[in-house]
C-alpha cells in the first residue's frame, strides 16, 4: 500500500502546481491545461478507490491509520476538483460576456425618415446586469462549495473521532450504556450536518431568486 500512496500523493501536489497554470496560460492552450488536470484528478480518484481497498487489509493496528490518510488524500483531491470547476464556470460566464458584447458591437441598426434608434444605453444596462449576475453566481456558487467541503471534512473528523474512541473504549472495557450515548451523539451530529447542508442549499436558492 504504501508505495501507491506515496505516487498519489505526490501527484495531488504535482496537480496543486499545475492549477496555477490556469491563470497564466492563453486562450488556445488553456483547455488543453484544463484537460489535464482533470485527467490526472481521475487517475487520482481511481488510485483511491484502490488504497480503500488496500487500507481495510491493512493490519487492525495500523487500519485506522491508513484510512485517515486516504480519507485526507481524498479531501484534498475533492478540493482541487471543486476549484477546476469554479474556475471552468468563471471562464466560460467571461467568454458569454464577450460573445454578447461583440454581438452588441456588430449589430447593424436600422434607419427611418424621421428619426434615428439606436438604444445603446439599454443594451449596455442590460450587459451589466448579466455581469453582476454571474459575478453574484460565482461568489455565490464558491461560498457554497466551501461550505460543503466544510461539512464533508467534519464529518470525516467526526467519523474517525468516533472510530477511535469505540477502539479506546472496547480496550478499557466501558459499559454498554456509555457505548450507546457516544453512538446516539454521532447520530445526532450526522443530522445536524445535513440540516447544515439542506440550509446552505435554500439560501443559495433564495439569493439565486434574488439576483435573476
Amino acid at each position: 500500500m504504501e508505495p501507491l500512496y506515496q505516487q498519489t500523493h505526490k501527484q495531488v501536489h504535482e496537480i496543486q502546481s499545475h492549477m496555477g497554470r490556469l491563470e497564466t496560460a492563453d486562450k488556445q492552450s488553456l483547455h488543453l491545461v484544463e484537460n489535464e488536470i482533470q485527467a490526472s484528478i481521475d487517475q487520482v480518484f481511481s488510485r483511491l478507490e484502490r488504497l480503500e481497498i488496500l487500507s481495510s487489509k491493512e493490519p487492525p493496528n495500523k487500519r485506522q491509520n491508513a484510512k485517515l490518510r486516504v480519507e485526507q488524500l481524498k479531501y484534498d483531491v475533492q478540493h482541487l476538483q471543486t476549484a477546476l470547476r469554479n474556475f471552468q464556470h468563471r471562464r466560460y460566464a467571461r467568454e458569454q460576456q464577450e460573445r454578447q458584447r461583440e454581438e452588441l458591437l456588430s449589430r447593424t441598426f436600422t434607419t427611418n425618415d424621421s428619426d434615428t434608434t439606436i438604444p445603446m444605453d439599454e443594451s449596455l444596462q442590460f450587459n451589466s446586469s448579466l455581469q453582476k449576475i454571474h459575478h453574484g453566481m460565482d461568489d455565490l456558487i464558491g461560498g457554497g462549495h466551501s461550505i460543503l467541503e466544510g461539512l464533508r471534512a467534519q464529518r470525516l473528523t467526526l467519523k474517525g473521532t468516533q472510530k477511535k474512541i469505540l477502539d479506546i473504549a472496547n480496550m478499557l472495557g466501558l459499559s454498554n450504556t456509555v457505548m450507546r450515548l457516544i453512538e446516539k451523539r454521532a447520530f445526532q451530529d450526522k443530522y445536524f450536518m445535513i440540516g447544515g447542508m439542506l440550509l446552505t442549499c435554500v439560501v443559495m436558492f433564495l439569493v439565486v431568486q434574488y439576483l435573476t
